[in-house]
């Protein structure tokens, strides 16, 4: 069992949807950052999603983008973040009032991990105490060159299936993937829209005829209710992006802090058992 799946099958246990925030590494700065993953994991974050700010993303909507913009000009690293995960991981063990540590994603992007190595890159991610990766630009045709000596090192990558998938492809992803399967709710990127499209109801369907792995939805949600709906059509996880980022870089450090805070808490209310 990895942390991860360790983690939804606590939930399931419950009949409980996990909650994944995320957030970009740097903006407004590493300190800043740290705490932020402190006061989520208090607030009742399940699995924490971190980005790794890259210059050219492909997945990223504007307010991701310009969060990573900003950490790119800070001068946020790599190297920088995973230095920061190694301390902070450990410290969640502490300030989690859960059984078990929030495990923390790492969103990034496959051009940093060929440059690295990819075994390099997973021995140094492990080190961190990350545990699992989410590769927006990994197509499921080159994925298994990451795949496995992920799982060798025990390291979930989880694949992404999109809403314009072949029956074929939504198949052989969710054969694949690890950890979770992350479906992707709207085509295009990332970003807070007014509602969830209903096709992800059938999506989430088609997807169980093919296997029994917990399935996040992502990519659009940005309000309680949406969170509510997504985990009401069967969802194992509802994944927040833009709102949480957008939440965190308004005003002050400490007001943002606080304002991911109470959001986090609102999100995971709206997600709890009736």
């Amino acid at each position: 069992m990895t942390a991860i799946s360790d983690c939804f099958e606590n939930l399931a246990r419950n009949r409980e949807c996990a909650l994944i925030p995320f957030i970009t590494a740097g903006d407004p700065d590493i300190e800043t950052t740290v705490e932020a993953l402190r006061v989520l994991d208090r607030s009742g974050a399940d699995i924490i999603e971190l980005g790794v700010p890259y210059s050219d993303p492909l997945a990223d909507g504007p307010v991701i983008q310009a969060a990573a913009t900003r950490a790119l000009q800070r001068g946020t690293t790599l190297d920088q973040v995973l230095e920061m995960l190694k301390d902070t991981s450990s410290s969640l063990r502490v300030s989690s009032e859960k059984a078990a540590p929030t495990p923390i994603i790492l969103f990034t992007y496959y051009n940093p991990i060929l440059n690295r190595g990819i075994d390099t890159f997973l021995q140094q991610v492990a080190n961190a105490g990350v545990a699992g990766l989410v590769v927006p630009d990994l197509p499921l045709e080159e994925a298994a060159t990451l795949l496995k000596p992920a799982a060798e090192i025990g390291i979930d990558v989880t694949l992404l299936i999109a809403p314009t998938s072949s029956t074929e492809r939504i198949e052989a992803i969710a054969r694949a993937s690890q950890g979770f399967i992350y479906l992707v709710s709207v085509t295009g990127v990332t970003g807070m829209r007014s509602q969830v499209e209903t096709r992800v109801s059938n999506l989430l369907k088609e997807i169980r005829n093919h296997t029994n792995k917990p399935i996040g939805v992502g990519f659009g949600i940005s309000q309680a209710e949406q969170a509510r709906q997504v985990k009401e059509w069967g969802a194992d996880a509802a994944i927040v992006g833009s709102a949480f980022v957008k939440r965190l870089a308004e005003g002050t450090p400490q007001q943002g802090l606080k304002a991911i805070a109470e959001f986090c808490q609102t999100l995971k209310s709206a997600l709890a058992n009736p």
